[in-house]
């Protein structure tokens, strides 16, 4: 039998600022055949994050750049279609790392299953996964909401920020979600159920921010920073907590800094005036807690207080222009290609 033809998408060259058409390169080749040991994955949805915009750049981070020439890397829900592993057999569907092609060998050693009568499959790279996770794990882990306190969380119609606001609720917060136009305000404040929701292209957006939080903010989930953060940071109260999981507003400008005055003496003074907790994150950290959070997002789904939105786009061709949209917010929910049935 002729093994199926796998198209893949790799990195090109590293872009400077936005990335652009030229920084991807689509290939194809005839899929691999697994040896002992190994699994062949259809990959059937591809999830597209922020954070892909910094393994694109040769620089030093949390985890290694993706090479020129090599797949570009990301979360996958793959079918098994071909095993010479005592694990799986052909038609299992499961959580894998498979990054941006058609088929993918892997040694199984960290394929979840999953179960796709329990949730739609898809749900594994959101709310039920990485995004949801990070949300969860972030907020109850460094933020600490307390009953009555408010959490403020930036690109709250988002992934991450979505979660962050429905569970502060759920721990007795008062969820405030900055988003980017009306049809995303109103999606946070009507269907998530946000107390309030203030729209960042606002051209009162300070002051809106500050009259949605009249008592301060105690809790602010950093998914953006730029202007978003400037608003936030006079708000902040004594002994509050700033979980940071990312920066998109800033990615496109990194690893070169910014122009601008350097502001670190007044931020570091305030840290220091105000007792605050800044701490960055990345969601492996808990890795250890991710049963319990499945277990509490599965119930709260179920019961209707954790509501999730995908914005699905059709074809691993179309990955690039959907993940050059992502980075400048044009995604409307969880963004996940669909690339087979």
């Amino acid at each position: 039998m002729t093994p199926p033809l796998n198209e893949r998408i790799v990195l090109n060259s590293r872009p400077t600022g936005l990335p652009r058409p030229e920084n991807f390169r689509l290939e194809q080749e005839r899929a691999p055949t697994p040896a002992d040991g190994q699994v062949l994955l259809q990959i059937l949805y591809l999830s597209l994050d922020p954070y892909m915009r910094g393994r694109m750049d040769d620089a030093q981070s949390y985890a290694k750049p993706v090479e020129v020439g090599a797949v570009m890397e990301g979360g996958t829900v793959a079918r098994v279609v071909a095993s010479r592993h005592d694990g799986f057999a052909p038609g299992d569907v499961v959580l894998s790392h498979s990054g941006w092609q058609r088929y993918a060998l892997d040694d199984g050693s960290n394929l979840r299953k999953l179960d796709p009568a329990a949730a739609p499959v898809s749900t594994a790279l959101g709310v039920l996964g990485m995004p949801g996770f990070t949300a969860w794990a972030g907020l109850l882990q460094i933020g600490r909401p307390q009953p009555g306190e408010t959490v403020v969380v930036a690109a709250a119609s988002g992934a991450v920020g979505s979660a962050v606001g429905q569970i502060a609720r759920i721990h007795g917060a008062r969820a405030v979600g900055i988003a980017g136009g009306p049809e995303k305000c109103a999606f946070v404040r009507d269907v998530l159920g946000f107390d309030a929701v203030i729209d960042h292209r606002a051209p009162d957006f300070v002051a809106q921010l500050a009259a949605a939080c009249p008592g301060g903010i105690d809790v602010y989930f950093e998914n953006v920073g730029g202007k978003v953060f400037d608003a936030v940071f006079p708000l902040l109260n004594d002994f509050a907590r700033v979980p940071v999981c990312g920066l998109i507003s800033q990615y496109n400008e990194l690893p070169q800094a910014a122009p601008g005055p350097d502001r670190l003496a007044l931020l570091m003074r305030d840290m220091l005036k105000k007792s605050l907790t800044v701490r960055g994150f990345i969601q492996r950290e808990f890795a250890a807690l991710r049963p319990a959070f499945l277990q509490e997002a599965q119930a709260w789904i179920a019961d209707g207080r954790l509501r999730y939105r995908e914005d699905i786009v059709e074809g691993l061709a179309n990955a690039p222009a959907a993940f050059v949209d992502l980075l400048q917010g044009r995604n409307f929910g969880k963004l996940v290609v669909k690339i087979a049935d």
